[in-house]
C-alpha cells in the first residue's frame, strides 16, 4: 500500500522556538518524525509550517541529500495538493514522538485507524477523545478527509479537526500498547532524554564476536555519542576502515608490523559505530553493501601479508602456509556459521578476534607463534562448527 505522510511543525516551546527543532539523538525531533515515517514507506512527506527559519530548511535540504522526499507548505490546501486522491495518509501531531515500530504498525492499516492512550495522568496533555481515552498523535487517514477538512477548516487547528472528523467517520481505535511503546507529547527537550537514551540502547545490535561484546562498547558508545550530533556518514566510516585494513596489509609488506597492528586495531569498531549511526538515523546500512563484505577478505589479505614478511626474514615457509590455512579455515566457519542464530557463536573465529588476539603475541614480537595460533583457532572453530551442523542434521533425522 503507498501512503503518504503529513506532519505539523508550527507550534512552539515556551522560549518561542518550533517544538520540532527540539535536539534528539543527534538531529531534531521533525527529523526523527519525518525519517520514522518514511521509514515506515511514506511518500511524500509534507510538513505543516507557518515559517522555515533556517535551522528547518537546513533540515529538509540534509534529508534531501538522503533522497527523502520532505515538502513544506504553509497552509492545509497546499497539503491537500501533494497528496494523490484515494491514497492514505499517516498523520503525526506536532510535538509527538512515537517509537518506529508503532508508526510502522499503524502504516500497515489500509483503513483510517487513530492510535490512542489512556486517559490518566501520564498522558493529560494529549487530546481527549471520550472519558477513557486520548489521542496519542499518530492516525492513518483518507486523502478524502484532509481534502474535505480544508474546505471547513477556517481558524480551526488543523490536527485536532482531522481527529474529531476521523473520530465521527468511525476510524478504528488501537491502543498504543497493540503496537508498540506509548508515544511522548514534547514540550521542552528534557522530556526526550529518556527517550533518546532508549534509542541509543536500540541502536546496538547483537554482538556475534567476543571483542564486540566485551572490549569495544565504551569506544563504540562514546564515538557514536559523538558523531551522532555530526554530518558524518556512515558508510564514510565502513570504507575508512576498509582503507585502514588495506594500509594494513601495506605496512606488514613493508615490515611495519606495529603500525600494521595498530591500524587493524583502530579499525575494528568502525563499522559497528557505523550500524549504530545508520539505525540512529532510521537508515539501516544494506547486509550486502560492498565495504563491508569488503572487510572480512581485506582482513585476511593483512594475514597473509603477514604471514609472507615473516617467510621472507627466516623463519621459512611456515608462516604464509599457516596464515593462508587459516584464514582458508576462518572463510569456512563463516560461511558454515551462518545459519547459526545471532550471538551463539562468541567465541569462534572472527575478524575482531584474531586482530585482538596478535595483540599479546606482538608485545613479544613472536609474530609466527601468532599465525600458527590463529590457525589452531581457526581450524577448531571450523571443527565445532561442522560438529554442531552434524549434531543438528542427527536431531532432525531422529
Amino acid at each position: 500500500m503507498t501512503f503518504g505522510a503529513l506532519i505539523g511543525a508550527y507550534q512552539e516551546d515556551d522560549s518561542g522556538r518550533l517544538r520540532a527543532l527540539l535536539p534528539l539523538a543527534g538531529r531534531t525531533l521533525v527529523e526523527y518524525q519525518i525519517r520514522c515515517a518514511t521509514a515506515a514507506g511514506a511518500a511524500p512527506v509534507v510538513v505543516i509550517v507557518e515559517r522555515v527559519p533556517k535551522d528547518l530548511q537546513d533540515i529538509f535540504e540534509r534529508l534531501r541529500l538522503d533522497a527523502i522526499p520532505v515538502y513544506p507548505v504553509g497552509d492545509v490546501h497546499e497539503a491537500v495538493s501533494r497528496f494523490e486522491a484515494g491514497s492514505m495518509i499517516l498523520l503525526i501531531g506536532d510535538g509527538v514522538v512515537a517509537p518506529v515500530e508503532l508508526v510502522a504498525g499503524i502504516s500497515e492499516d489500509e483503513e483510517p485507524a487513530i492510535v490512542t492512550v489512556p486517559d490518566d495522568e501520564d498522558h493529560e496533555g494529549f487530546e481527549r477523545i471520550d472519558g477513557e481515552t486520548r489521542w496519542a498523535g499518530v492516525a492513518m487517514i483518507d486523502a478524502h478527509l484532509l481534502s474535505s477538512t480544508a474546505s471547513m477548516l477556517g481558524d480551526w487547528d488543523l490536527q485536532s479537526t482531522l481527529l474529531r472528523r476521523a473520530i465521527q467517520d468511525g476510524a478504528r481505535r488501537v491502543p498504543s500498547g497493540e503496537l508498540a511503546g506509548g508515544t511522548i507529547l514534547v514540550e521542552d527537550s528534557s522530556q526526550l532524554d529518556k527517550f533518546q537514551k532508549s534509542l541509543m540502547v536500540a541502536s546496538k545490535a547483537v554482538r556475534s564476536d567476543w571483542v564486540s561484546r566485551f572490549v569495544l562498547p565504551p569506544v563504540e558508545d562514546f564515538a557514536t555519542e559523538r558523531l551522532m550530533e555530526t554530518q558524518v556518514r556512515p558508510w564514510w566510516l565502513v570504507w575508512l576502515a576498509l582503507a585502514m585494513t588495506l594500509a594494513a596489509t601495506a605496512c606488514f609488506l613493508e615490515g611495519w608490523l606495529v603500525t600494521g597492528l595498530a591500524l587493524l586495531v583502530a579499525s575494528t569498531p568502525l563499522d559497528l559505530i557505523a550500524a549504530r549511526l545508520a539505525n540512529l538515523r532510521l537508515r539501516p546500512l544494506a547486509a550486502r553493501m560492498p565495504s563491508r563484505r569488503l572487510l572480512w577478505p581485506a582482513a585476511g589479505l593483512a594475514a597473509v601479508a603477514l604471514g609472507w614478511w615473516e617467510a621472507r626474514h627466516g623463519h621459512g615457509w611456515a608462516p604464509l602456509i599457516a596464515a593462508i590455512s587459516a584464514c582458508a579455515f576462518a572463510e569456512a566457519a563463516r560461511i558454515e556459521k551462518a545459519v547459526f542464530p545471532p550471538g551463539v557463536e562468541i567465541w569462534l573465529v572472527s575478524r575482531r578476534g584474531a586482530i585482538f588476539s596478535a595483540i599479546p603475541f606482538a608485545i613479544f614480537g613472536a609474530w609466527t607463534a601468532f599465525l600458527v595460533t590463529f590457525w589452531l583457532y581457526a581450524g577448531a572453530s571450523f571443527f565445532i562448527v561442522q560438529q554442531a551442523h552434524h549434531r543438528a542434521k542427527e536431531l532432525t533425522r531422529s
